[in-house]
């Protein structure tokens, strides 16, 4: 049913096909057609206009015009079926960006064996189950996310700590970024969008033991507050050698102890 409400606009001759405004879009509303965005349905727009401002061309804006009206459980729908055709990044139509970055589709990764055909498991083998992993490419309805149990990786614990595939990220979803370089608030925001349209069961902060990796920690309450639900939150700390200096389980705003609550030093 139409009616008069927002919804976005496209300028096709500002338009370069950057693909900047799909990666902002969390119900998958826009798609690159030949090279240029395009609204791929009325009832995928919210009206919102998240996707404005990653524009770096001022090609989107919002109107108020006659459309479809927006729907939610169709949202939900077109994200499910698009991330199962997305299975293979390869077979997907819109594959690539016109940057010839792939990273805008949602896409679960098929588990490699694990062990030879005696049974002896397999060294290197990855264990990352999903595709995007950068936080702020991931979708809060992404298939992938809903239930997991989800880590929220600091680059650099990433590339410091050296057993990150077998102990950390196998039967987890990961949403890296950087606490001290990339913009925290906008973490933060997407984090809490992600809390609330996934609900994963359980959240783990892995960071450095420097003090400004550990503003994540801080990002993931805050996070969890804004989303107003209720999920355990846990920390890792990765030392520079690659060690882990300690873990545990951080305190609620709802607890009386303020800070962290320590479960094991290693």
């Amino acid at each position: 049913m139409k009616k008069m409400r927002q919804i976005i606009q496209i300028d096709e001759e500002k338009c370069t096909g950057c693909g900047q405004c799909i990666l902002a879009c969390a119900e998958g509303a826009l798609a690159l057609v030949d090279g240029k965005a395009k609204l791929v349905g009325e009832i995928y727009c919210d009206g919102i206009g998240a996707c404005i401002g990653e524009c770096p061309e001022g090609a989107l804006t919002i109107v108020e015009r006659e459309a479809d009206e927006f729907d939610e459980e169709a949202v939900e729908k077109h994200l499910q079926n698009a991330h199962k055709s997305g299975i293979n990044i390869e077979d997907s139509p819109q594959k690539t960006l016109a940057c010839g970055c792939p990273s805008s589709v949602m896409t679960t990764l098929e588990k490699k064996r694990q062990s030879d055909p005696a049974g002896t498991p397999l060294a290197g083998v990855s264990e990352l189950g999903h595709w995007p992993i950068k936080l702020q490419l991931l979708g809060p309805h992404a298939p992938f996310l809903r239930g997991a149990d989800l880590i929220l990786l600091a680059d650099c614990a990433a590339a410091a700590y050296p057993n990150l595939h077998q102990h950390l990220l196998k039967d987890r979803a990961v949403a890296m970024g950087c606490p001290k370089l990339d913009n925290l608030e906008t973490h933060i925001q997407r984090l809490a969008e992600i809390l609330k349209g996934a609900s994963p069961q359980s959240l783990t902060v892995v960071h450095m033991e420097v003090p400004c990796c550990k503003a994540f920690v801080s990002a993931a309450h805050e996070a969890i507050r804004r989303s107003g639900v209720h999920v355990p939150l846990n920390y890792i700390v990765i030392a520079r050698d690659g060690t882990i200096m300690e873990e545990g389980q951080a305190c609620s705003s709802r607890e009386k102890t303020h800070g962290l609550v320590t479960l094991n030093t290693l």
